[in-house]
């Protein structure tokens, strides 16, 4: 799949999808959105792709949302339009999803990051939720996830004061996994993505769901839904291969099944 705004690469076992509207710092709209979230549902039904990368290029990820299609919106426009909800279209992939960030990643971009499971940092990334400067808040996940990710304090700070993050900042506060320079940043998020990708298909899946249950529910119940996934993976062929190949010492062939 290609759009001169989103396009798509695969290296290895993981798949890219890339940002591409250079001159408007790949600011997300919703066209842009239905790109990316139908991109990253085609590579979570490709067996060959493993992980999943979304990117923009060196000087943005994606430094919001696109304000001239929302400026003369209407509540009912924005109920209908069904622009926020691709954010969760993004949530259902069963494939891990990496961020790889670089320069400007502010307002909407800054949500679809978040959106991601993990993230990797160029040295220039820049953290942000400036949406009080046009008169709301967050409405894609920004005040939730940023709240869960760097702490109640700090997000108000962010949401009400139009505080950003350095990419220091973003690893010292855990929002993201890794910051590197901008020449390797990328190539680190495929990395990752195709070492994700080479583990047994069905314990990743079931690894991401539980690590995602484990911020949106109570302990006890995460403790009881994690040991039953647990028991689940003992009837995959996956779990008799990659046990007996520990036993014989040699190195595991995943089924995916």
């Amino acid at each position: 799949m290609s759009d001169s705004v989103v396009l798509t690469e695969i290296h290895g076992k993981a798949g890219l999808i890339r940002l591409n509207r250079p001159k408007q710092r790949n600011a997300l709209n919703g066209h842009v959105m239905g790109l990316v979230v139908a991109a990253a549902e085609a590579f979570d039904a490709d067996p060959n792709i493993g992980a999943i990368v979304i990117t923009g290029d060196d000087a943005a990820f994606a430094a919001g949302a696109d304000i001239a299609e929302m400026a003369n919106a209407t509540v009912v426009d924005m109920l209908t339009n069904g622009r926020i909800e691709l954010w969760d279209r993004l949530k259902k992939t069963k494939k891990p999803i990496i961020a790889a960030v670089s320069g400007f990643c502010l307002g909407g971009g800054c949500e679809l990051a978040m959106s991601c499971d993990m993230m990797i940092a160029s040295e220039t990334a820049q953290f942000g939720q400036p949406e009080i400067n046009i008169g709301v808040i967050p409405g894609a996940g920004g005040t939730q996830r940023m709240t869960r990710a760097v702490g109640k304090a700090l997000a108000m700070e962010i949401v009400l004061n139009n505080r950003w993050l350095s990419a220091k900042e973003a690893l010292q506060y855990g929002l993201v996994n890794r910051v590197l320079p901008v020449e390797s940043y990328l190539a680190a998020a495929l990395e990752l993505a195709n070492q994700i990708a080479a583990r047994a298909p069905l314990a990743v899946r079931i690894g991401k769901e539980m690590v995602n249950q484990a911020a949106e529910t109570f302990l006890s119940d995460g403790l009881a839904e994690e040991r039953r996934a647990f028991y689940v993976l003992f009837s995959t062929e996956d779990q008799k291969e990659g046990m007996k190949a520990f036993v014989e010492k040699r190195k595991p062939t995943w089924a995916g099944k």
